[in-house]
């Protein structure tokens, strides 16, 4: 299989190694000159320019990896124009479902196949295996996609979520999941930081990722950050917030469904900036393991 991937930062270019080494014909292309130079580096052929990229001569596989909003937008719309009819185009990055629907019916006209795909596991999952949550025309997955996408995917990492924008709506679910358990991680920590007991934080978090009801990957992910810095001293408790929690706050008032946990969780974040809590740092750290959200330093 040949695919082209539209967007060579910390994603898209492990995204492409992981391809690469699982036997997929992976070409790339970066408005970046760095970018580019580095995946060539990895022998990873690419592309000067965006019409390049979409070949009239051949069937095309484009996945476009790039920071969700008008950069991913404007991208989706020349493709619209470059591409033709039966090519594929994935958005693997963190679109807001609305416009993954509004993107799906352009291209649908053109008769082109637009997968909106949600990529969960960070920079490392993208390398050695993601979780995917893939939305689209069923036969298409099922007849051309399925098979590299579990080949790249970590063990049942694979989901067909059903049709377009079901992706990428599922993966803001998670985010805003994701934010409720670090939210709570966060103060966890916090009260056993500031309890009258001398708590070995790392060991707390390994031995609970191992054995415990609440075991899992953040867990493991806290004990390499506490590893790193017992103290968390070296880290400001500023914690950054992506707009998918605040899309999943928008839908949760339009289907009236109340979301406590999870609408607090991204007030925490902004009052994060206003404060230095402990739990804002644990936090803080959680991001930078999981997707490489590189914290603030003191």
């Amino acid at each position: 299989m040949k695919l082209k991937m539209v967007g060579l930062g910390k994603m898209g270019l492990n995204l492409a190694l992981n391809m690469k080494e699982h036997g997929v014909d992976v070409e790339g292309f970066d408005v970046n000159e760095e970018a580019r130079k580095k995946a060539e580096s990895e022998n990873i052929k690419t592309y000067a320019s965006l019409e390049d990229v979409a070949s009239k001569d051949e069937k095309n596989v484009i996945w476009v990896m790039l920071p969700a909003g008008k950069i991913t937008n404007s991208v989706l719309l020349q493709l619209v124009e470059l591409c033709k009819a039966n090519d594929i185009v994935i958005d693997g990055g963190n679109s807001d479902h609305r416009d993954s629907l509004k993107t799906a019916h352009l291209m649908e006209e053109k008769g082109i196949y637009f997968f909106d795909i949600g990529t969960s596991g960070g920079v490392y999952g993208a390398r050695h295996g993601a979780s995917f949550m893939c939305g689209g025309d069923p036969d298409v997955f099922k007849n051309e996609l399925q098979k590299m996408l579990e080949s790249i995917a970590t063990t049942n990492g694979c989901l067909y979520t059903g049709k377009t924008g079901s992706g990428h709506y599922l993966k803001m679910i998670h985010n805003a999941m994701l934010y409720g358990y670090m939210q709570t991680l966060g103060e966890g920590f916090e009260l056993l930081e500031k309890s009258e007991f001398d708590y070995d934080l790392q060991n707390v978090a390994d031995s609970l990722s191992k054995s415990s009801v609440i075991r899992g990957w953040l867990l493991e992910l806290a004990a390499d950050a506490f590893k790193k810095d017992p103290d968390l001293s070296k880290i400001k408790g500023v914690v950054g917030a992506s707009k998918t929690t605040g899309w999943t706050i928008e839908s949760a008032c339009e289907l009236g469904v109340p979301i406590p946990v999870i609408s607090t969780s991204l007030m925490m974040r902004l009052r994060s900036k206003q404060d230095d809590s402990f739990s804002a740092k644990v936090i803080a750290s959680l991001r930078d393991e999981v997707g490489g959200h590189k914290a603030q330093s003191k």
